[in-house]
């Protein structure tokens, strides 16, 4: 069985529409090493969340997938950054050598989405 491509195909479904692909749940929720290594696994291929069937499973979720603080202050500081350059006319902008164009702002735009719902929920 290869696990991995509907994975991949949600994934790709879930960019097209422009929103994130939540993991199904992990049926064991007294197995926090699997559950971890579930959602650890989604999430290094790009997945935004995952389903918890049980409340001791939150803080797992939210460790793997909630934004850290420095992140949310990295995507601020970007999309600050890149308001400055459209003001000035500029199609991109730049933040510590790295040039921030619109693609990399909706990225910015959608982690500091995702830290929003993270902190209205936790």
């Amino acid at each position: 069985i290869d696990y991995f491509s509907p994975r991949r195909a949600s994934l790709v479904a879930a960019r097209a529409a422009g929103i994130d692909a939540i993991d199904g749940p992990f049926g064991d929720f007294g197995d926090t090493a699997g559950f971890t290594a579930s959602a650890t696994s989604f999430a290094l291929v790009g997945g935004g969340g995952k389903w918890c069937i049980h409340p001791a499973q939150i803080p797992f979720a939210n460790e793997i997938f909630a934004p850290t603080d420095a992140e949310v202050t990295q995507a601020r500081a970007a999309l600050d950054a890149v308001e400055r350059a459209a003001e000035r006319g500029d199609g991109a902008a730049s933040l510590d050598g790295k040039m921030i164009d619109a693609a990399t702002a909706r990225g910015f735009e959608q982690l500091l989405a995702r830290a929003a719902a993270c902190s209205a929920r936790c």
